[in-house]
């Protein structure tokens, strides 16, 4: 599971296909209820990135 801002959900996509060779599962989650950053920069996550 990957959390992940708007500028680095394409990475987030692709780091998914990668290693787990399926199909990406992308959830847009809700920011008011959630503090977490994305885990490739230091902004606000928006979607969470699974392969389940």
């Amino acid at each position: 599971m990957i959390y992940c801002c708007d500028e680095h959900v394409d990475v987030a996509l692709d780091t998914v296909v990668d290693e787990y060779e399926t199909f990406p599962v992308l959830t847009k989650i809700d920011v008011d209820n959630l503090s977490t950053s994305c885990e490739y920069c230091q902004n606000t996550a928006v979607y969470m990135v699974a392969n389940k």
